[in-house]
């Protein structure tokens, strides 16, 4: 049947009438075979599978498994599976790694944001305390201008009300003799404020101005054209000023002539006040021939007075104008030391009336008192001198009769004897010189005493007056008795008992003092005309006026570069530097008692050498401390802000301390081309206490490189430009320091802040003396008979170098504008001895050491270029420069001092609890 069904299949189902349904049939066992091969093969075959799989593995040879479950190292064992494994279990670490640090960052991520929520309360309860202070700061300012509103009410300057040109003349006194400022002068026209104007006639515009001396009518001429109180507008003028004299013989007019020519002046106004005529000699011989003028309430000014003519705190003595066109040749001056000279003392002279009366018997003193007293006293003079003469018992040379003719002299006077040069030439052999007054009581004063006076001055011979009656110039302002023996002539046998007895330091301070008032007072016109002048000043009590400062042209230069911190700086051991300046920097407080000082300081100023404490008329120029300038800090009435309090070191470090209200320094340092160097040191001036700018002296003609960038230091810098490269511009005033303290600081010194603190703090307690940090010497070289200058270790030291060293402004004044042009001239020459010509200065003008501090004796810059002091020749300079100094003072002003200065608690043993002012180890 199959086969028949096949083969109806094949023949398509065609036969016996059923062809359709064979095809139907077909179609349906072909579906179901196929479904159930499906079937079969869906599920029996997996079940046959899986059976044998699970069946195979269990035979005994395990090794010979192929299929199954095998561990993860069987797997790993796979070679193209290893690495994958590898991966995996990387990855794994790492991902137990980042989840522990995610959850340690959460961690801090919780913390930092409690911190930040206790941060955010900190800074309100900061802002709330910041604005409670500066309620209180508000407060306190409040009432200090309260305070000083009623203690110290605001001034203004007063209008000035001139008199007018024709203004009406007050009584005038019953005669000229008892003129006195009070009822002689008129302060309407110089009020406090006025700065002392003076008008000063031309000469020339009237007929006796072509009898005047040419060399002194030039040399005045001069000194007006550069006095700084000379003004050209006569209407405001406090002071009119014609010189008269001296005249030359031949052509000299008339005494009438000369009244009328005085009283035509334009601005005489009937009876001359406020005029000052001045007479100046330059020979002995000059005559008084003003005597027999009547010059009204005019002052005079000359050398010769009698005591008819003379008006005591109204006309002047002036010292004779002896070097009228030149300058003084320092060098040429005899050195101060030895004390004691060939001639215990000398005296050259000759008066016909005493040769006469020097025959006649001299009566003894018992006879002089019992009787008649002799009017002259020469004759006695005259034997006392020729008996110590002859005895011998000293070396005195006293000549009664000159070999030549003798000088032209006023009656009763001593003429002098021979030519200038050989009165000096004998001078400088003299201990004493002798001046004898004139016999006649009636001449207080004489050009011929005047000129032995200013002669005796110049070559150090300490002058002996014989007549205490005798004006000398400028009595009223000069104690002479610290640089003069005035004797009353009675006392004359006593004189050589009086000179011996003096000890060598006396003989030394009197010589000293008497060379400063030559130098100050009668060396050059300039001295002279200037002295007048501050003689007539300080009479009216008007402040001088300031002496000028330098001006100092700036350097642009570009800032901002961020400073960095020396380690080697910021190591301070133990020491706190005190409190840190958060205010704008200050300048010292404004100098204050000009009108005082002038008032109150009128001996002490005028007779002491110039120094931070003798502020009055000290030079040429006359002028003090600028009244701009600063204050000096003592008796002034204020309470130190920040003293007395270190009684205990914590509290000491606290404030700056000491007795003089708070103040800053200020840097000076001085560069040459030396960028890399300078940059490094100014940047370890960063963050340092108490400093108010630096000045930077570029000493180079070349300016900076224009893409330096300079450091910011907090600070302002200030960049000066000179006019020549000179070491003396290390000590010029510059108008840029506004402090009393100049820290000098060369551009490689290396200095740590605690130094330049400890250093600051001492210097404030001796503010007339150099604070430094290398120490130097000078010592005396037997064979060769010189001064050396050493810079070995030694247990004294008479130097500190300037190159780190603490000092007032007011000796940079000193240093530029009156120290002899010898010694900045030779400063110059070898570019070298600056600060040894400061030291000089300072121990010449105070007589005391500088003061060391800290153990520093040498300053080393590594990689710093070759300085100047590196040269073979600098210490052969230098020695040549300490006897050049010695020669142009007169003699060897500094002085030794054998301590440093340290802390009060330097290295001292404390509780734990306590706490010390310094520590250097």
């Amino acid at each position: 049947e199959l086969m028949t069904g096949y083969t109806m299949l094949r023949n398509g189902g065609v036969g016996n009438g059923g062809q359709p349904w064979v095809l139907r049939w077909s179609s349906r066992i072909r579906l179901t075979w196929l479904s159930f091969t499906l079937f079969v093969i869906l599920v029996f075959f997996p079940l046959i599978a899986h059976y044998y799989l699970t069946t195979i593995d269990d035979a005994d040879d395990a090794g010979k498994r192929i299929f199954g479950p095998r561990t993860g190292n069987e797997l790993c064992e796979v070679k193209h599976v290893q690495d994958l494994c590898r991966i995996r279990e990387s990855v794994s670490e790492e991902l137990l790694q980042l989840e522990a640090k995610r959850q340690e960052l959460n961690s801090e991520i919780a913390k930092l944001n409690l911190k930040i929520e206790a941060c955010k309360k900190s800074i309100e309860n900061a802002k709330q305390d910041l604005l409670q202070l500066k309620n209180v700061i508000s407060q306190t300012e409040h009432s200090y201008k309260e305070l000083m509103a009623q203690n110290q009410p605001k001034l203004s300057l007063p209008i000035r009300l001139l008199p007018d040109k024709d203004d009406a003349t007050f009584p005038m006194p019953k005669s000229n003799r008892n003129c006195r400022l009070h009822n002689c002068f008129d302060y309407s026209r110089c009020p406090l404020t006025s700065g002392f104007p003076v008008y000063v006639y031309n000469s020339d515009d009237y007929p006796f101005g072509s009898s005047l001396d040419p060399l002194i009518k030039q040399a005045f001429e001069a000194t007006v054209r550069t006095n700084v109180y000379v003004t050209e507008n006569a209407n405001i003028a406090c002071v009119y000023i014609i010189l008269v004299g001296e005249m030359q013989e031949p052509v000299m007019p008339k005494p009438t002539e000369l009244e009328q020519q005085l009283h035509s002046l334009p601005y005489w106004r009937t009876d001359g006040h406020n005029h000052l005529i001045i007479n100046l000699s330059r020979k002995s011989e000059t005559q008084n021939f003003i005597y027999n003028i009547s010059t009204g309430r005019a002052m005079i000014a000359q050398s010769t007075f009698y005591d008819a003519q003379y008006r005591p705190g109204f006309d002047i003595v002036v010292s004779p104008l002896v070097h009228a066109m030149s300058e003084p040749n320092f060098l040429e001056i005899p050195p101060q030391v030895p004390v004691k000279r060939k001639y215990l003392f000398s005296f050259q002279g000759e008066k016909i009336e005493s040769l006469r009366s020097s025959l006649q018997e001299v009566r003894s003193f018992e006879e002089e008192i019992e009787g008649n007293a002799p009017a002259d006293y020469d004759d006695r003079i005259i034997t006392t001198l020729k008996a110590v003469q002859d005895s011998k018992l000293d070396f005195v040379l006293v000549e009664f009769t000159c070999k030549n003719q003798p000088k032209a002299s006023l009656p009763t006077e001593w003429a002098l004897c021979g030519e200038r040069e050989d009165r000096l030439e004998l001078l400088k052999l003299s201990t004493f010189a002798l001046i004898i007054t004139p016999g006649d009581t009636h001449l207080v004063i004489s050009a011929g005493c005047t000129m032995r006076l200013f002669e005796a001055l110049e070559v150090g011979a300490i002058p002996v007056v014989l007549g205490e009656q005798v004006q000398l110039p400028y009595n009223d302002v000069i104690r002479w008795n610290e640089a003069a023996l005035i004797i009353p002539k009675p006392r004359i046998t006593e004189v050589h008992f009086l000179l011996r007895s003096i000890s060598d330091n006396d003989l030394l301070a009197m010589r000293r003092q008497g060379r400063f008032l030559w130098e100050t007072y009668f060396s050059t016109s300039d001295n002279v005309f200037s002295t007048v002048l501050a003689i007539i000043r300080t009479r009216i009590q008007i402040p001088a006026a300031p002496i000028r400062e330098e001006p100092a042209v700036e350097i642009p230069h570009r800032s901002g570069k961020a400073a960095g911190t020396d380690p080697n700086m910021a190591d301070n051991g133990d020491l706190d530097l005190g409190p840190v300046e958060t205010e704008p920097p200050y300048a010292s407080p404004k100098y204050l008692r000009n009108f005082t000082l002038t008032a109150m300081d009128i001996y002490r100023n005028w007779n002491s050498a110039p120094g931070p404490f003798h502020l009055f008329p000290y030079t040429p120029f006359d002028p003090v401390l600028p009244s701009e300038a600063k204050f000096l800090g003592s008796g002034t009435g204020f309470r130190p802000i920040g003293g007395g309090a270190g009684g205990s070191g914590k509290e000491f470090q606290a404030a700056l301390g000491g007795n003089v209200p708070r103040e800053q320094f200020t840097v000076v340092m001085l560069t040459y081309e030396r960028e890399e160097v300078l940059m490094n040191s100014l940047e370890r001036l960063n963050g340092l206490p108490y400093l108010n700018k630096v000045v930077v002296v570029w000493n180079s003609p070349k300016l900076p490189s224009e893409d330096l960038l300079w450091p910011d230091i907090g600070v302002p810098i200030m960049v000066v430009r000179t006019e020549k490269n000179s070491l003396n511009n290390r000590f010029l005033p510059w108008d840029e320091i506004e402090t009393e303290a100049i820290l000098s600081i060369d551009d490689d010194a290396h200095l740590r802040h605690d130094e330049i603190m400890f250093g600051f703090r001492v210097w404030r307690e001796a503010r007339d003396r150099i604070v430094g940090f290398p120490g130097r010497y000078h010592a005396w070289d037997i064979p060769h008979q010189s001064w050396l200058y050493n810079s070995n270790y030694s247990c004294e030291l008479s130097m500190v170098l300037t190159g780190a060293a603490f000092f007032h402004k007011y000796y940079a004044y000193l240093y530029s504008y009156v120290m002899p042009q010898a010694i900045r001239d030779m400063v110059d020459e070898y570019i070298n001895c600056e600060d040894i010509a400061m030291n000089f200065l300072v121990s010449h003008l105070t007589r005391k050491p500088p003061i060391k501090v800290t153990s520093r004796w040498t300053f080393r810059c590594p990689g710093c270029p070759q300085a100047l002091s590196h040269d073979d020749s600098h210490f052969h300079e230098r020695h040549k420069c300490i006897n050049f100094f010695v020669k142009v003072y007169g003699y060897m002003p500094l002085l030794y001092t054998q301590f440093r200065v340290d802390s009060v608690l330097f290295k001292t043993r404390l509780p734990h609890d306590k706490t010390k002012c310094f520590k250097f180890i």
